[in-house]
């Protein structure tokens, strides 16, 4: 815990994180609310789901939209970043009936590409910010941070979406943009001029091949989160075997939250202790028991398992993007890190689709099973790489 506090006294590390929660409120309750506002103008789950699409297919482009990060310094960018978003925004305040939907399926499309420009961003410049040795502390709290506004944010977002309707949500988000933008202006970093020699967005991706370690944790990272989005389609299936409504599936989701807020806390010392790639490998093999667990028909074993996924999920993910910070040249880190986002995250777009399609013609208890096992052999795959290079360097030839 003390390296916890060490990373909350320091002034620019202490101005991200209060931009990520204040930022991360805003898009966590427009996440919820949006589904919800097309399920109300329209009566179709369908148009609710495409919310979720568009916001989630710029991601795909995440090499392209990464280099932008690389082409012009990171602080103006977000600054930028956040007050286009705001204004972005706004014109969700005309929206009040089904011919208006084509407008917020736009703005939603846009507010993912700035998005994955805005990570990249924010990653580059945390990474010459915070001290290296306490990059995997903030990256913890930044996961903490991102899971706590998950958990409080679409309550309150709903409850000011039944009062006021979608636009309140809408006008709220984008107050927390400019918020956001304003801790960016605080922030004391010096910051050379991008170097115009190297802007080929695929220069990102060839760099994360070209490094072995890096690579194999972001590609456990998408499996990981390939696995992740197939048992995400499971709860409502899980609620179902336990006998209880529909609405006790919020009840797992913020138990899940709770296990990734406190994972977030431990994450420093854990990455120091273990190294990356032991540190992931423990998670995903968390995460695996928990999911096959849960094909037990049982109410206190279900939430133990929530609470477990959540704590174990995120590992991979953090020490994936430690990895790439502390391994990646400054004027390469947008583009790597919009390419690692893009292999551990759109896999998981992909699970959920594929678990959406075997939901109903398969057993929840035997996908449980199956998705567990594969989750396993990941963390062993992990694992077994971690040994072979402790041995490579323990006999260097």
């Amino acid at each position: 815990m003390k390296t916890t506090w060490t990373v909350l006294r320091d002034r620019n590390a202490g101005l991200c994180l209060t931009g990520v929660v204040v930022s991360g409120f805003g898009t966590s309750a427009l996440w919820l609310v949006s589904g919800v506002w097309v399920k109300d103008l329209t009566g179709s789950d369908g148009l609710a789901a495409l919310c979720m699409l568009a916001m989630w297919a710029p991601t795909v482009a995440g090499p392209v939209l990464g280099a932008l990060a690389d082409r012009t310094r990171r602080r103006p960018l977000l600054i930028g970043t956040n007050l286009l978003l705001a204004a972005l925004l706004l014109p969700l305040l005309t929206v009040d009936s089904p011919d208006h939907l084509w407008l917020l399926f736009a703005v939603l499309f846009v507010y993912g590409a700035a998005g994955v420009v805005h990570d990249a961003a924010e990653s580059a410049l945390v990474a010459s910010a915070v001290p290296k040795p306490l990059l995997g502390d903030f990256n913890g709290l930044r996961m903490t941070a991102g899971e706590g506004m998950k958990i409080l944010a679409p309550p309150a977002g709903a409850a000011l979406y039944t009062v006021y309707g979608g636009p309140s949500v809408a006008l709220l988000d984008a107050a927390t943009f400019v918020a956001a933008a304003a801790l960016y202006a605080c922030l004391r970093v010096r910051e050379g001029g991008p170097e115009r020699t190297t802007t080929d967005w695929r220069a990102g991706t060839r760099y994360l091949w070209s490094r072995p370690p890096t690579r194999l944790l972001v590609l456990a990272g998408g499996t990981t989160m390939l696995l992740a989005g197939l048992n995400g389609t499971l709860v409502h299936a899980v609620v179902e075997a336990l006998g209880r409504s529909p609405a006790y599936a919020g009840v797992l989701y913020a138990v899940q939250g709770a296990g990734s807020v406190a994972v977030g806390l431990l994450s420093g010392p854990a990455l120091r202790r273990l190294g990356p790639h032991r540190f992931a490998a423990y998670g995903i093999a968390l995460t695996g028991v928990a999911v096959a667990l849960r094909a037990v028909p049982s109410g206190p074993v279900a939430l133990v398992c929530s609470a477990a996924i959540g704590a174990g999920l995120p590992c991979v993910l953090i020490a994936a993007l430690t990895q790439v910070q502390r391994e990646t040249p400054g004027p390469l880190l947008g583009r790597v890190t919009a390419t690692a986002h893009t292999l551990m995250f759109t896999p998981n777009v992909v699970g959920l689709a594929v678990g959406a399609a075997l939901v109903e013609p398969v057993d929840h208890r035997l996908l449980l099973t199956v998705t567990g096992a594969a989750l396993l052999l990941t963390a062993f795959q992990s694992a077994a790489h971690t040994s072979s290079r402790s041995a490579s360097e323990a006999n260097p030839a």
